[in-house]
C-alpha cells in the first residue's frame, strides 16, 4: 500500500509518518506541503518524496492519505483526495465549522472513499482498558463524567482563527467529546459553556469549561483550556472520572510516564504505549480490507458540533441545543 501525507502544518503529522514507515507493506510514499522548506525538511527526514503542488502527489499511484493541514484547509484538501479516489485519514477536528465537515462526509460518500477521523486517544491502552470495563457491566449504568484536556496554546496557526475555527475550545473539545461518546453510546442533546481567553495575549480562547447533558440523562463537565505554562513537565492532559451505578472509575490516559527531576526543571518521559501508531494501523487495515472506518466522519462532525454549540453557548450566555437531534 502506497500512502501520502499532505502538510505538516500539524505537528501530529510526524507521529503519523513514523507510524506509517513502521508498518510491513506501507509505503510512505510522498509528502505535499506549501511551505517548501518543511516540506522538504520532512520528506528528508522520512526518506520519502517531496511534492510542492498537493495535486500532483494525489496523480501519483498511492491508495490513500492522510491530511494534516490546517483545519481551515481540511475541505479543500478532502475533496481533492476524494476526486481522486483516494481514501483519506484526516486530522481532529474534522473542520473549522461545521458545514465543511458536512460537506467532506458528503463528498466521500459520493466518491466511495473512506473517511476516517484521526481521534488517537482511542488507542490508548489505560482509554481501552475502561471502554472494556464499561462495556463488561462493571460500572453499572453511567450516569456522570467528569474530563480535563489541558494543555500548552501551541501558537502558530492554532491561535489564528480564520485557519484553525477556534482555540483551545476547537482544539481540545472533540478528543474528549468523542471518547465519552464512544464509551456510553450517547449524544450530546445541551451544551453550556463559559469561554474567555485569560492566559496569553492572543485574540482567541485559550479558556473553556463546557457541561454537556445526554440524551440518556446522563450529563459531563469538561476543562478544555491551554492552561499549562510553557515549564510545565507535560505538554497536557487527558482524565476521566466516570461515575456510575455500581462504582467510580478514574482514567488517566497519559500516566505512562516518568517524572525526571533535572537540574533545569521537571522533564517528562513517557514510555507507554503510541497511540498514533494505533490509529495508523487500524486505517491502513481498514482501506486494505475496505472495510467501514472505526471512527467515521460522522464521530468527527458529532464531536465538531459540541465545540461549535460551545462557542455559541458563551456568547449568547445560555444552553444551546444541537440541532442534529
Amino acid at each position: 500500500m502506497k500512502v501520502g501525507i499532505i502538510s505538516f502544518a500539524h505537528g501530529h503529522a510526524f507521529g503519523y509518518a513514523n507510524a506509517l514507515k513502521n508498518i510491513e507493506g506501507v509505503e510512505l510514499y510522498g509528502i505535499s506541503d506549501e511551505e517548501e522548506t518543511r516540506g522538504k525538511q520532512a520528506a528528508e527526514q522520512f526518506h520519502t518524496n517531496y511534492f510542492a503542488d498537493y495535486h500532483d502527489l494525489l496523480n501519483e499511484p498511492i491508495d490513500a492519505v492522510v491530511i494534516t493541514s490546517e483545519n481551515q484547509k481540511h475541505l479543500e484538501h478532502v475533496k481533492a483526495a476524494a476526486e481522486h479516489g483516494k481514501h483519506i485519514l484526516c486530522e481532529k477536528p474534522l473542520s473549522s465549522n461545521v458545514q465543511d465537515a458536512e460537506n467532506m462526509i458528503q463528498i466521500c460518500h459520493n466518491k466511495g472513499v473512506i473517511l476516517q477521523t484521526a481521534f488517537p486517544v482511542r488507542f490508548n491502552t489505560p482509554i481501552q482498558h475502561a471502554k472494556k470495563m464499561i462495556d463488561a457491566g462493571e460500572l453499572g449504568n453511567i450516569i456522570a463524567i467528569k474530563g480535563t484536556n489541558r494543555g500548552t496554546n501551541p501558537g502558530g496557526w492554532f491561535v489564528e482563527k480564520d485557519k484553525s475555527g477556534g482555540g483551545a475550545v476547537i482544539d481540545h473539545t472533540v478528543h474528549v467529546v468523542d471518547i465519552i461518546r464512544w464509551f456510553t453510546k450517547a449524544e450530546i442533546a445541551e451544551v453550556y459553556a463559559e469561554v474567555d481567553d485569560k492566559l496569553s495575549d492572543y485574540e482567541i480562547d485559550d479558556t473553556g469549561l463546557l457541561t454537556m447533558e445526554f440524551d440518556n440523562g446522563m450529563f459531563a463537565t469538561l476543562d478544555c483550556s491551554w492552561s499549562r505554562n510553557k515549564n510545565y513537565p507535560t505538554w497536557g492532559d487527558v482524565t476521566l472520572e466516570i461515575v456510575g451505578t455500581k462504582g467510580t472509575l478514574f482514567v488517566d490516559a497519559f500516566a505512562q510516564k516518568m517524572d525526571v527531576y533535572h537540574a533545569e526543571g521537571v522533564r517528562w518521559n513517557a514510555w507507554g504505549d503510541n497511540m498514533d501508531a494505533g490509529l495508523v494501523e487500524d486505517f491502513v487495515r481498514t482501506v486494505e480490507s475496505k472495510g467501514k472506518p472505526s471512527i467515521s466522519g460522522e464521530d468527527g462532525l458529532r464531536a465538531l458540533e459540541v465545540a461549535m454549540a460551545a462557542y455559541k453557548s458563551s456568547e449568547r450566555k445560555e444552553v444551546v441545543t444541537l440541532e442534529h437531534l
